[in-house]
């Protein structure tokens, strides 16, 4: 028999309705939590039957159902936060209302009133009741829709959204997140609002439609957070960074648009070591065949990005980079993340518009690398200067470039820079140039 060895984590209790397409709901919330590190419990308010193309039916459960989950889960566990999403009835967050007080623990609420279309999802008695739950909230996440139902201020631009925010604060609630995801423009802004300031959180607009359950995703990685101790600001900003990298690589399912990808992190973090594998597998190829026709002055690099990578430090590289010697070619040091900066920040803003390069290496540009590269018919670009890593090269293409050319500026080396999908086509693509030099 073996010893057992309990792991002992943070809980979490998500208030909601069921997904049955699991992009939202306690699918989503307790999806969320698990990626947070947090054990999530739940008390179901409706089941509904629902995919990524809409809802066919929803059934609210009898309120001494609801009630009974509450009982449970909060008389058994210690719960460290909790999160309310559809509440669905006035009777039901009521009953929640009347059960915050006992919480002892931080309560967010994500008021779910109006839906994607503009239509009002709950009764006005059951608006009115929302002010009794957020009186007993640490933060509500309110939408601009949401905030309007709350504050009768329409939210445009940040100035409305503090106003509305500071209007929803008179409930009672310490804190408002006004989210920007439904006020247009290429940024969103999310704006905490306190009694003591205003803080805003921003994210570049991502171009999809895949956005079904970000609200239930975004409140419960704060709900997640809370519950392991973060303070309040810091939580919400992990939270929101959490849900700008979940809907950009959002999970292509169903015949919709599909889902928020909640397990991004997590599979973002174990592909590290995988990736940092893969770089030193291309350098040992490298360094084996004896690149150093390709090698610049400056030293040459290869990074690898996570699949999922945001920064530079979600990147692998050669720390001292690959230098010429008497012997041949070597890497100064071994691979670590965030050794790279320049072919790191140049990899990086290609795959703003092309997400699937997730690798890259610098080479000596000359008259003979021109030549070497024309011979091969690659699909060959230029970005403007080496200040600019893309410059736009990579958007607005059908096929992406599998080389892009950076002529020398004053007191500069011109380089290219080879990517590609995978390590074999990258390192495959730098032999070949190699050899086109012989």
């Amino acid at each position: 028999m073996r010893t057992p060895a309990p792991d002992s984590r943070p809980v979490a209790l998500t208030i909601a309705g069921s997904d049955s397409g699991g992009g939202a709901g306690i699918q989503a919330d307790l999806a969320t939590m698990a990626a947070h590190g947090v054990f999530g419990t739940s008390a179901i308010t409706a089941v509904t039957a629902q995919h990524t193309r809409g809802v066919e039916s929803s059934f609210v459960l009898p309120l001494e159902e609801v009630e009974a989950q509450l009982e449970a889960v909060t008389g058994d566990f210690a719960v460290g936060a909790a999160k309310t999403g559809m509440l669905a009835t006035t009777e039901i967050v009521r009953l929640v209302a009347d059960r915050a007080p006992e919480f002892e623990f931080p309560l967010v609420v994500d008021p779910v009133m109006v839906a994607t279309s503009g239509d009002r999802l709950l009764e006005p008695e059951a608006e009115r009741a929302y002010e009794d739950l957020l009186s007993e909230a640490t933060l509500a996440t309110p939408n601009a829709d949401e905030a309007e139902v709350l504050s009768g201020i329409e939210v445009t631009d940040g100035e409305s959204a503090r106003e509305a925010g500071e209007s929803i604060l008179e409930t009672g609630v310490d804190a408002v997140l006004v989210k920007g995801g439904h006020v247009p423009g290429e940024t969103v802004r999310d704006r905490l609002v306190t009694a003591k300031e205003v803080r805003t959180f921003e994210h570049p607009r991502v171009g999809t439609e895949a956005t079904h359950g970000s609200g239930c995703t975004l409140a419960a990685a704060i709900a997640a957070r809370l519950s392991k101790g973060e303070p309040l600001e810091p939580a919400v900003e992990g939270a929101t960074d959490f849900l700008g990298r979940a809907v950009r690589y959002y999970s292509d399912v169903g015949e919709g648009h599909g889902a928020v990808n909640h397990a991004v992190d997590l599979r973002n973090a174990a592909a590290r070591e995988p990736t940092a594998e893969a770089v030193q597998g291309v350098v040992g190829r490298l360094v084996a065949a004896d690149v150093s026709r390709l090698v610049p002055e400056v030293g040459m690099n290869v990074v690898g990005a996570t699949p999922y990578a945001e920064s530079v430090a979600e990147t692998a590289a050669v720390e001292g980079r690959i230098t010429r010697t008497l012997e041949g070619v070597h890497p100064n040091r071994g691979v670590r993340f965030g050794a790279s900066s320049h072919l790191a920040d140049f990899l990086l803003a290609a795959r703003e518009s092309a997400p699937e390069l997730r690798f890259a290496v610098n080479c000596r540009f000359d008259g003979a690398v021109e030549d070497a590269l024309e011979e091969l018919g690659w699909a060959v670009a230029e970005d403007g200067n080496s200040t600019e890593p893309v410059n736009g090269v990579f958007a607005d293409r059908e096929t992406s470039p599998v080389a892009v050319i950076t002529r020398a500026d004053v007191g500069q080396e011109a380089t290219v820079k080879l990517v590609a999908a995978d390590t074999e086509t990258l390192a495959d693509r730098t032999l070949e140039l190699c050899d086109r030099l012989e």
